[in-house]
């Protein structure tokens, strides 16, 4: 299609998705940057719906983003892993890995849609290679 044959809903939603990417980057400046040994976890989107397609309640979203033990490592403090003493052989995980660590881990909050959890390097217990075949028993 060209410019001038868009139709007026395409518009509509080409501007829609602009005006998402801006905000996303707005929201990006306003992620904190973890200081010393922690580390930003970036938690997981959660279904809206169950699997046989009912609306999850609002208070059973929260209950799930609360509960999440996987999250993927965002950005480290600079002084993560870098205990010798703790850590001889070397850091647990790096940024872009899927870790698993303990419910209620960390400082939570969101930014945007985005929820996140800010905690300790030693709170990893696993890195996951494979997240769809984890679920909490």
């Amino acid at each position: 299609m060209t410019e001038a044959a868009l139709t007026p809903l395409e518009e509509k939603r080409r501007r829609k998705i602009a005006e998402s990417e801006k905000t996303e980057v707005v929201l990006d400046k306003h992620v904190p940057k973890p200081v010393g040994y922690r580390i930003l976890v970036c938690l997981p989107s959660i279904d809206d719906k169950f699997e046989g397609g009912i609306a999850k309640a609002a208070s059973t979203m929260r209950e799930e983003y609360i509960l999440s033990m996987m999250g993927v490592v965002v950005d480290m403090g600079d002084q993560a892993y870098k205990d010798e003493a703790r850590f001889p052989e070397g850091p647990w995980c790096k940024e872009g890995d899927y870790v698993m660590f303990r419910a209620n881990t960390g400082t939570r909050f969101k930014v945007g849609n985005e929820e996140y959890r800010l905690m300790n390097d030693d709170s990893i217990e696993a890195v996951i290679e494979d997240t769809s075949k984890i679920t909490r028993a």
